[in-house]
């Protein structure tokens, strides 16, 4: 076993990988035996209730529906677990939001997501990091770069991938107007740094600047922030999580192997559209999910078809359905499906 291995510690990230892989493993073992478990003494219960000739409204069979009920959703959330076999879909997630199209309106509905995806995070268990964040010029967000960490982060988050559309009646229209309002959702998978990207220092513009985030008065009365560029890519990452402002360039790196690797693949497999091409221009006709406020209330994903009126939920992190849906139908991409979820 490469755990008993002389030296397997020698490599303190490497090993803790390795460590958490196995762990994640067992996990899923012992969920295999428990459902086994928990279906065999069901099974028993109901035989035993149809001998004794037990009656609908009887506590014991209201009981035994309960525990069908819990075990239904246990083995569901296993079946939707054992989907995610891509090859980075046990890593963690870099998740991007860009306000698009729409001015202050589209850096409101930033934020909106943002603390969307926060409450999805608590829901699931993940821990959060924020990388970055650019406010918006007169109110939320104009962009937010943050980390999930968790078993399958990537693999569930890789769903939200796209242009997310809000219809609604502007809190900033003296007139009170619907408008819409666009947001670009960006997701890759955290990479290992034994991963061969090869960055020369040679392509990469480095720009310093003081952090609008947390730090204290440290951070914003020194250049901590760091944001790369990667001239023959173009694609560009910031970091001004910490104080340090070689730690920043450390973790913007990190961010940048990760962006490269990811086009890399996309362009070797010759599938661009497959991670990218969804998301598209962060304006109309792009987007994957539709929420809207006023006329009536929906979200309706527009790649399944999956919807609900109860939209409330839905922003306070409530999208397990839209996720398990898109990863249940294999990823599609057709729009001509409708199916309506009951809330």
């Amino acid at each position: 076993m490469e755990m008993s291995s002389p030296g397997f510690w020698d490599h303190t990230e490497r090993a803790q990988a390795t460590a958490t892989r196995v762990n994640q493993l067992k996990s899923q073992l012992e969920t295999i035996r428990t459902l086994s478990t928990r279906a065999a003494d069901a099974e028993i219960m109901a035989q035993l209730l149809d001998e004794s000739g037990a009656e609908s409204d009887d506590p014991e069979v209201k009981e035994l529906e309960k525990n069908l009920s819990e075990l239904r959703e246990a083995i569901d959330a296993f079946e939707l677990r054992s989907l995610l076999t891509g090859p980075h879909d046990a890593n963690n997630a870099i998740m991007s939001i860009h306000a698009g199209a729409g001015g202050t309106e589209s850096c409101d509905w930033a934020e909106m997501l943002f603390r969307m995806y926060t409450r999805w995070a608590e829901r699931r268990g993940f821990e959060m990091e924020v990388q970055d964040l650019q406010p918006g010029d007169e109110a939320g967000l104009s962009r937010v770069t943050f980390i999930l960490r968790g078993e399958n982060a990537y693999g569930y988050a890789k769903a939200e991938r796209g242009v997310h559309r809000l219809v609604r009646i502007s809190p900033f229209d003296s007139n009170k107007r619907r408008h819409t309002s666009f947001c670009a959702i960006d997701i890759i998978a955290e990479i290992d740094d034994d991963i061969d990207v090869d960055i020369r220092e040679e392509d990469l513009r480095v720009d310093t600047y003081r952090s609008s985030g947390k730090g204290g008065q440290h951070v914003n009365k020194t250049d901590s922030a760091v944001r790369l560029t990667h001239l023959p890519s173009g694609l560009v990452v910031a970091c001004q999580q910490e104080r340090s402002q070689t730690k920043n360039r450390s973790t913007a790196m990190k961010l940048l192997k990760a962006r490269l690797y990811e086009k890399m693949q996309d362009e070797k497999r010759s599938e661009m559209e497959k991670f990218y091409g969804e998301k598209g221009e962060i304006g109309w006709g792009s987007q994957i999910r539709s929420y809207v406020f006023q006329p009536y209330q929906m979200v309706k994903d527009l790649r399944t078809g999956v919807e609900t009126g109860n939209i409330q939920a839905v922003m306070d992190g409530d999208i397990d359905r839209f996720i398990s849906a898109w990863l249940r139908a294999g990823c599609p991409r057709s729009r001509n499906k409708d199916v309506k979820m009951e809330d």
